[in-house]
């Protein structure tokens, strides 16, 4: 029988320690007898004591105590709640500080997962650092003990919600809301049984789903009816999967944000849509740019969604095809064309992960430019169709350092094409997240 490795106790006293660099996630490195210690709260160059908060077999977690000689880039956090709640990590460094450690985290990716550099950096997209997110999944808890129903983000490295009052880089129409929608669940009869709320919002409207694990009773009901007409909010429950959400207030809700002037994108709040509508706006533009779009291109955009980038596009070129792996956006994104009267813009359905290109008509007359938007894992199956194709330009955009780096090097290194420029935007300021655009070219 296998010895079960015995637990090593977590150490109780303060280590002081210098922060000899900052990993990825924006936690300041240290090493002690050789070990490498993560140190939250914490900016290279600093000398800090901290207290350990978990050991592994290879490295440690730890969070700072005290801060002995400030780096130059350390600024006050501005949220009150910095440090216990896990939305942001960079909040205690200087938002220009945090752009170049995003440059320098995607360089880094490129240059280990491709041995890669572009051969031109773009400047970082900025937009607001407060106020800024219009899309977030909040938790709700009825906590026993403080006899309280909170709302909000789970607390760093917990799964437990944060007692938060407020969240400074939501949108204020619900980040000056958590305290008193924790106190409107706590006086229903359903106050234990809401799980989280989805919020969605557009310029004009706010949109909360609840998720009700119970069938709501009439009166939960009416309460909750009353507090969307009282403050202006749009309320929505949802007592089962995404398909199951239906408005409470007002009876035919609809969302819609304009990707550029003269456009409107209509979505429901489930709908995967960009947190940030201003830094949604430079991207699409860059996109464009980057693209070098001519009124003849013929485009395919993949992982299309609503059509964010697609329609766009086809204001300005001869034909774009986008492309998306789930039913109910692809319904979206083809009524958003016909709202928009733009019928150059295709929407399929395809699992291009599943399916090969060639296999479907619309694919046979060819494109000679590509967008590509994919989730977080990246585009790696998809890329070798894509390089059957022959475009001789491709724009990819990212959510993930990581696999933009590693699809980029089978992109240079194994089907001839050339990444010209590359940079961040900024779209989750405060926060470790790493937006990123790249642009490839392809000769003959």
């Amino acid at each position: 029988m296998a010895k079960r490795r015995r637990r090593q106790k977590l150490p109780q006293e303060p280590v002081t320690a210098t922060i000899e660099s900052l990993s990825h996630d924006g936690r300041g490195i240290a090493r002690i007898d050789g070990k490498t210690v993560f140190v939250d709260g914490a900016l290279a160059g600093e000398q800090v004591d901290f207290q350990y908060a978990r050991l592994h077999k290879s490295y440690d977690e730890a969070r700072t105590l005290t801060v002995h000689n400030a780096s130059p880039l350390r600024v006050e956090p501005k949220c009150q709640h910095f440090g216990v709640c896990g939305g942001c990590s960079l909040m205690h460094m200087a938002p220009e500080a945090q752009l170049e450690h995003k440059q320098a985290t995607l360089a880094e990716h490129f240059a280990h997962f491709g041995n890669l550099t572009p051969k031109t950096w773009l400047a970082p997209l900025t937009g607001p650092l407060w106020g800024y997110r219009r899309k977030a999944r909040l938790g709700v808890k009825y906590v026993t003990k403080k006899e309280q129903v909170l709302v909000g983000f789970r607390e760093k490295a917990s799964p437990f919600v944060a007692q938060l009052q407020q969240c400074e880089v939501l949108d204020p129409r619900v980040g000056l809301r958590l305290a008193e929608l924790g106190e409107m669940i706590a006086g229903l009869e359903a106050y234990n049984r809401i799980a989280q709320i989805e919020v969605a919002m557009d310029d004009e409207h706010v949109a909360l789903v609840f998720r009700n694990l119970d069938p709501l009773s009439d009166a939960d009901k009416q309460a909750l009816i009353a507090y969307g007409q009282a403050q202006n909010l749009w309320v929505y429950q949802q007592p089962g999967g995404p398909d199951t959400v239906s408005p409470l207030w007002p009876d035919n809700p609809q969302l819609s944000y304009a990707p550029e002037p003269g456009l409107t994108l209509n979505f429901d709040p489930s709908d995967f849509t960009q947190v940030n509508a201003g830094i949604n706006h430079k991207m699409i533009q860059r996109a464009l740019d980057l693209l070098d779009i001519q009124p003849e291109d013929r485009i395919l955009d993949l992982f299309c969604g609503l059509g964010n980038f697609t329609l766009p596009l086809a204001r300005r070129v001869s034909e774009v095809v986008g492309v998306e792996g789930d039913a109910a956006l692809v319904g979206h994104a083809r009524r958003n064309a016909e709202l928009n009267q733009l019928a150059n813009a295709e929407f399929e359905l395809a699992d291009l992960t599943q399916t090969e290109l060639k296999d479907y008509p619309w694919a046979a007359k060819g494109f000679n430019k590509i967008l590509l938007d994919p989730p977080r894992s990246g585009a790696f199956e998809v890329l070798h169709q894509l390089a059957d194709l022959g475009a001789e330009k491709l724009v990819y955009v990212s959510c993930n350092p990581a696999t933009l780096a590693r699809d980029a090097g089978e992109l240079v290194n194994r089907h001839g094409y050339t990444m010209e420029a590359a940079g961040v935007m900024d779209m989750f300021p405060h926060t470790s997240h790493v937006e990123s655009i790249a642009v490839f070219t392809k000769q003959g």
